[in-house]
């Protein structure tokens, strides 16, 4: 049996709440009232009634639920030096959102955060160091951060790389 028509959905489904539930007493129904041609399998069986389950209902409850496509998350940054640890940066827009790093938003973490707080440490020779993720190694944020720490830099398209 191929395809059902929808009388014998409906037929299979009147039958597998006759039988309480049973996917095996369902079949054994079927089988007696198809006799041996072309009755549905067990599995054809399972196959509708999950189909029914998921589609039909008694009452339309009118609700819509929105989920996320993806989970939220959240980008933190930090600085680890001998002196201990600078950050962490928690990487939000204006409203307090979650946002992606680009490479704006990283040079604006480096010019207002990060190089204040290297400021307020009594820091000589500091070599600062990143990897080569794309908003690090943007011509801006490279220049940006020659300009800052000149030939102690190291990274991707640096003065050490």
């Amino acid at each position: 049996m191929n395809r059902l028509t929808p009388e014998q959905r409906f037929q299979i489904v009147q039958f597998y709440f006759e039988n309480n539930g049973s996917v095996w007493n369902t079949y054994r129904v079927l089988r007696l009232f198809y006799r041996r041609q072309n009755h549905p399998s067990e599995q054809l069986i399972r196959l509708t009634m999950e189909r029914f389950r998921t589609i039909w209902s008694e009452a339309n409850p009118q609700v819509y639920v929105e989920t996320p496509l993806h989970p939220k998350k959240l980008t933190v940054w930090r600085a680890l030096w001998a002196g201990g640890i600078i950050g962490p940066y928690c990487f939000k827009n204006d409203e307090g959102h979650n946002v992606t790093v680009n490479g704006d938003r990283y040079r604006a973490m480096i010019t207002n955060f990060f190089i204040p707080e290297l400021n307020n440490h009594d820091v000589q020779e500091l070599w600062f160091q990143k990897d080569g993720a794309t908003c690090h190694t943007a011509r801006a944020t490279i220049d940006l951060l020659k300009d800052t720490f000149g030939d102690r830099l190291i990274s991707r398209f640096g003065p050490v790389n």
